[in-house]
């Protein structure tokens, strides 16, 4: 048996949206905390997308912490514009990302809930899914968090401070003997077919489950499957 937490990121969700900076370190800060201040510990993650920067980077500080790491549409390394899956997909983080433009895509048109999301699942959300996942940013100061996570993902490097997290960690899965669930779909979004190998390759003690077609939101493509392998696998580690 375990005790399930599924925390709104600051300035996600139903959190607060206080006007700070919500770079990744702001962010962390304010996660490291939440842990503490409940005092959970011996800790299964179970995460994705910037998610998963955060707590695998939690993993790589609080090593003595960590029974688990579940993980699907991760960055497990650090990332490449050359990596992403399209010319499309490339654009759009260009432009998310360019002052002026980002904000009008983001804040103002709020493109990345409205557009990028259903884009990045292969079935069709329905209207009543896609105004809950509106409903947590009615305003442009609701959207800040938002606006900033794509231009912390590193790209070739940039910016340097979240690509040496992510580089730091990468190295320390890879080593790691700590038990591990990688989830991966076709032909996922951020974990494609080379990385996927990459995974299979260079970590240990870890169980592979393929979940068949998806983009980058597989949950919502196949949120049984995930649920049950987890609780599967949670009871044997």
């Amino acid at each position: 048996m375990g005790r399930c937490i599924a925390p709104d990121l600051i300035g996600m969700g139903k959190s607060d949206k206080p006007d700070i900076k919500y770079g990744f370190q702001d962010t962390y800060d304010y996660l490291e905390a939440f842990i503490d201040s409940l005092g959970l510990k011996n800790i299964t993650l179970v995460i994705h997308d910037w998610g998963s920067g955060l707590g695998f980077h939690y993993a790589n500080t609080h090593r003595d912490n960590i029974k688990g790491i579940a993980f699907m549409e991760a960055m497990v390394k650090p990332l490449t514009w050359k990596g992403m899956p399209s010319a499309s997909l490339r654009m759009a983080f260009r432009m998310m990302r360019t002052p002026g433009i980002g904000w009008l895509m983001i804040s103002v048109a709020n493109m990345f809930v409205k557009k990028l999301i259903p884009d990045m699942i292969v079935r069709k959300l329905s209207k009543e899914e896609i105004d809950y996942y509106e409903m947590p940013f009615p305003t442009i100061a609701s959207r800040k968090s938002v606006r900033v996570w794509p231009i912390e993902v590193p790209l070739d490097g940039n910016p340097k401070h979240t690509y040496e997290i992510i580089k730091a960690y990468g190295e320390w899965l890879k080593e790691s003997s700590i038990p591990k669930l990688f989830f991966y779909a076709h032909p996922g979004a951020i974990i494609l077919k080379d990385t996927v190998e990459y995974i299979k390759s260079n970590f240990s003690n870890m169980k592979t489950v393929d979940i068949g077609k998806g983009l980058h939101f597989i949950q919502e493509d196949n949120p049984h499957q995930i649920g049950e392998e987890i609780a599967k696998w949670y009871n044997e580690i």
